[in-house]
């Protein structure tokens, strides 16, 4: 039999995960070992590590150093600890898209806020996946990159750990309505600041995802 071209056999491996990951064949928290993996699908290793790292990006899967890679599976300590850095991060990404705000930005982030508001069903996946690609587009107007690869190894996984475990559809719906509020403080048209606005939006999602941040402490008398 033929080999498909390695680009091929990787986007087709990928898509086979990402399948059997969303429907349980692989649970949270699960091991995801190559040598087994590359038997079941009857591919070499290659492939699998590449597709592994790819839904790493993805937030499907997580890397835990000296032991594997990992189903996504995080406790709510873990999420909250996440979030208490998003609001710092987040709030300055908006900050530096805001101070470099073009019409081509704002066309394209104005495209996504209104692809999210006419969204009536699909997978909790594809909700995440709609979610990360208007957040991404406003860390990748920041214009810097290392900021942009920060963010990204934190949010995927948090998005795709609610969708793993299966909200329903009209909270799906509601969370992905509340991204204008956020493309209002990139215009300028916004009475929150960039802080605020992170913490109200975290807040569609989690209790109190300040927690862990200095936003979470109590206030001097």
């Amino acid at each position: 039999m033929e080999e498909l071209p390695s680009a091929t056999l990787k986007t087709d491996l990928v898509a086979r995960l990402r399948e059997d990951i969303i429907g349980a064949k692989y649970r949270p928290g699960e091991r995801l070992n190559e040598s087994k993996l590359a038997r079941q699908y009857g591919v070499s290793r290659i492939p699998v590590r590449e597709a592994l790292m790819q839904l790493q990006e993805q937030g499907l899967v997580m890397n835990h150093p000296r032991r594997g890679m990992f189903v996504n599976s995080l406790t709510e300590e873990d999420a909250q600890r996440i979030n208490s850095l998003r609001i710092v991060l987040e709030a300055e990404a908006l900050k530096l898209c805001r101070a470099q705000f073009t019409s081509e930005m704002d066309a394209n982030l104005t495209r996504i806020v209104e692809k999210m508001e006419g969204w009536e069903k699909g997978s909790e996946l594809d909700a995440a996946t709609l979610d990360l690609e208007f957040h991404r587009a406003v860390w990748q107007h920041t214009g810097n990159p290392y900021l942009v690869r920060t963010l990204d190894s934190l949010v995927p996984v948090l998005l795709v750990h609610h969708a793993l475990d299966g909200i329903a559809q009209d909270l799906v719906r509601w969370r992905l309505n509340h991204h204008r509020e956020l493309l209002e403080v990139v215009q300028g048209n916004s009475k929150l600041t960039p802080e605020e606005a992170i913490v109200v939006h975290l807040q569609m999602a989690y209790t109190s995802p300040e927690k862990f941040s200095s936003f979470g402490l109590p206030s001097n008398p």
